[in-house]
């Protein structure tokens, strides 16, 4: 019986621990990234993943500057799937390649990622994968939600105050919980 004890203790110390080391990377819920990734590293395949990018995020803006919460966002992005895969399809075949797009939402694992000045730590995100052709390349990324690459910077789009509003007010939020 004392055998079985020890056993059964060791096995929730190891339990304990790995919850806590799942737990250490921790799921991200407030932010929705964006990501699409090239079919290859080769130089044509980064060229339009870039002229991919601009095609979404200029058929995107008008959906999502409506969003006011993450799950607004995800909701829009989920009903216009089968529309973004159309739109970075189209700029495939235009650029002259056979493959095609694929889009989805999905929860996954990122690494720590610098954008401006808010740090995305590593864990899971959920996140607009679109993926050209086997996705293999290097991709380009950015928050979808709360709006962080649809406020100029990177993108260089300059959007109307409901979008910087909602930035303020996630800010603020965020500098609250912290103090």
């Amino acid at each position: 019986m004392k055998k079985i004890c020890i056993i059964l203790m060791m096995f929730a110390i190891i339990a304990l621990g790995a919850l806590a080391a799942v737990n250490g990377r921790g799921t991200h819920t407030e932010y929705l990234r964006i990501h699409i990734r090239a079919d290859s590293n080769e130089e044509a395949a980064q060229a339009v993943k870039y002229e991919v990018k601009e095609a979404i995020v200029a058929y995107l803006t008008p959906y999502l500057a409506e969003c006011n919460s993450k799950a607004a966002a995800e909701k829009t992005l989920n009903a216009r799937l089968k529309d973004i895969e159309r739109t970075a399809d189209a700029v495939l075949e235009a650029n002259g390649f056979s493959y095609r797009a694929k889009a989805r939402v999905k929860n996954e694992e990122f690494p720590t990622r610098v954008y401006e000045n808010i740090t995305l730590e590593q864990g899971f995100y959920d996140a607009l994968i679109v993926e050209l052709g086997s996705g293999k390349g290097d991709n380009w990324w950015c928050v979808v939600y709360p709006p962080l690459c649809f406020t100029g910077g990177e993108c260089g789009y300059v959007y109307k105050s409901k979008i910087l509003e909602i930035i303020e007010n996630f800010r603020k939020e965020k500098l609250t919980e912290e103090k």
